[in-house]
């Protein structure tokens, strides 16, 4: 093999190798901006469940796509009575290690119209007969209850579509308004507090992966760390190594 061929072969090897180094180096720059999003947005988060509880008359209202938004994680004090022949629950949720059902149920407000899905809880199913909904209290008269601000209920993932019962895999908001004719706020509210009504409430805190991304930068850096280690070995270290022994 000619000194010129030679020569070509490791500028090509170089170039190839340090294209390389320059895109996983940006993509793991890109992963650290992206955690770095994230943190803005938990700290966002904390901000807003910080701030004074709204009332019923902040979810009645119509809202635009900003307005929902600029509510959502906020806290919530409503006052209203539970339309227990609307509940649904969806299956296959996790609690305490153990698979079960959240329960959700409709509320109306005191002394409006407007109705507010509420995510009241969790419960464990009957698994000799998993078609039977488990116990629940759902008190008749005029509730109180906390919460905070969610976009919509919890999502699962599915094979095909839900049917119309009382146990369903996901519930759609807009779907569940037209299903019921129920005036449905634009934001549905997930209730905190103590267990109570047969119900549990410990539910996961909102995560936005921000140490996959952190993981995923190290991955990134690693092999832009390993591509340079590598060049600097074939193209330096081994061919000074070889001229040594010559």
């Amino acid at each position: 093999m000619s000194r010129w061929t030679q020569g070509w072969r490791r500028a090509l090897v170089i170039v190839a190798a340090l294209a390389g180094m320059a895109s996983t180096f940006s993509l793991g720059r890109w992963q650290l901006a992206r955690a770095d999003e994230k943190l803005a947005l938990q700290a966002a988060i904390a901000e807003r469940q910080r701030l004074p509880a709204l009332d019923g008359a902040s979810l009645a209202a119509p809202l635009s796509p900003a307005q929902a938004d600029a509510l959502l994680h906020r806290g919530v004090a409503l006052r209203g009575q539970w339309l227990a022949e609307r509940t649904v629950y969806l299956d296959n949720r996790v609690m305490a290690e153990r698979t079960g059902f959240y329960v959700l149920t409709p509320l109306r407000l005191a002394g409006r119209d407007a109705v507010v899905l509420v995510q009241r809880g969790w419960v464990p199913r009957n698994f000799s007969d998993r078609q039977a909904l488990p116990p629940i209290d759902t008190p008749s008269g005029e509730v109180r209850l906390s919460g905070r601000v969610a976009e919509h209920p919890s999502r699962a993932y599915a094979l095909g579509e839900d049917g119309l019962g009382p146990i369903r895999q996901n519930l759609d908001l807009d779907a569940f308004r037209r299903e019921t004719g129920l005036p449905l706020a634009q934001v549905v509210v997930v209730q905190t507090g103590a267990p109570s009504e047969g119900l549990l409430r410990q539910w996961p805190e909102p995560t936005l992966g921000v140490d996959k991304h952190h993981g995923y930068a190290f991955q990134w850096f690693g092999l832009c760390a390993l591509l340079g280690l590598l060049l600097i070995w074939f193209q330096v270290v081994r061919p000074v190594f070889r001229s040594s022994r010559a």
